[in-house]
């Protein structure tokens, strides 16, 4: 008989915890910031909101990587032997029906967030599966779909009903820029997977237009988002970053430039890789203590 203990633990690395927790805070964060932003006209109180915010973005995220990882057997066999399913931990059955679950469950949770934020969950539920069913597969679609994700979960946490509207332009910088170090970090991870994806047929950038170009292209998009992270401290965007913003940032943009020099001048995707990991995570807790600091 299965250890129950140890079936929980399976789901929890199927689904990627850490990961949904990252977003679920960006979220969080998105919600604090479209708060701190609202006009004066507008009186409202959050109580209950964030935690309903956050576990819905956790829930819908691990969905999507729970069906991703369905979809990816016979990648995963070649790049990623030890993840649950194919290291025979979980049946792609059981991986399938827990991606249903909480994709449902996480939409439920939305309705009684206001309609905007019911339409995303639907949205980016919708397009998380295409993503693992197809658009994974695709020449930059699914690398730039990923980063919308990304980017999203700030646009979710602003959408709440009683913001009257006035929350989403708020985090459209934010959403930008999660969204472009996404972008970069997927196109690393591309040519990281490049043996994998060649067996399974993917037609992703990498394999398109070479290694090197794709290389070159990841690192424009990192540099990009170096440059304009300073952006919400500059602007001063709703008084809610500081200075523990700047700094937080500036270790964040440090450890992207280290990135880029394992991938351009070491050749090393995959070390490249966890450091732009590392990077978002820093840059997201920016995002989090700037707007409670």
């Amino acid at each position: 008989m299965r250890n129950p203990l140890q079936s929980i633990s399976t789901v929890f690395e199927l689904i990627r915890w850490v990961n949904c927790a990252m977003a679920g805070s960006a979220a969080v964060a998105g919600t604090l910031i479209a708060y701190m932003a609202l006009p004066e006209t507008i009186q409202v109180q959050i109580m209950h909101e964030p935690f309903i915010v956050f576990l819905a973005v956790f829930l819908i995220t691990g969905a999507g990587n729970a069906i991703n990882d369905y979809f990816d057997l016979k990648i995963d066999r070649v790049n990623r032997p030890g993840r649950p399913i194919p290291s025979g931990r979980i049946s792609q059955t059981s991986a399938f029906i827990t991606a249903i679950i909480l994709f449902c469950t996480g939409i439920i949770l939305s309705h009684w967030l206001g309609p905007a934020c019911l339409f995303l969950a639907i949205f980016n539920s919708i397009l998380l599966f295409l993503y693992a069913y197809i658009l994974k597969q695709t020449v930059l679609i699914g690398n730039i779909a990923v980063g919308y994700l990304s980017g999203s979960t700030f646009l979710f946490g602003s959408a709440l009903e009683i913001f009257e509207g006035a929350g989403i332009q708020s985090v459209v910088i934010l959403f930008l820029l999660a969204g472009l170090a996404t972008l970069a970090r997927e196109i690393v991870k591309d040519i990281e997977d490049m043996e994998g994806d060649l067996k399974a047929g993917a037609m992703t950038l990498p394999i398109k237009i070479g290694e090197d170009k794709a290389k070159r292209a990841a690192a424009v998009i990192g540099l990009i988002a170096v440059t304009l992270s300073p952006l919400p401290f500059i602007i001063n965007l709703h008084n809610a970053f500081g200075a523990s913003y700047l700094i937080l940032i500036f270790g964040a943009d440090i450890l992207f430039l280290i990135s880029i020099n394992e991938l351009l001048l070491k050749n090393n995707a995959k070390k490249s890789s966890k450091l732009l990991k590392m990077a978002m995570f820093l840059a997201l807790l920016g995002f989090v203590v700037g707007t409670i600091v």
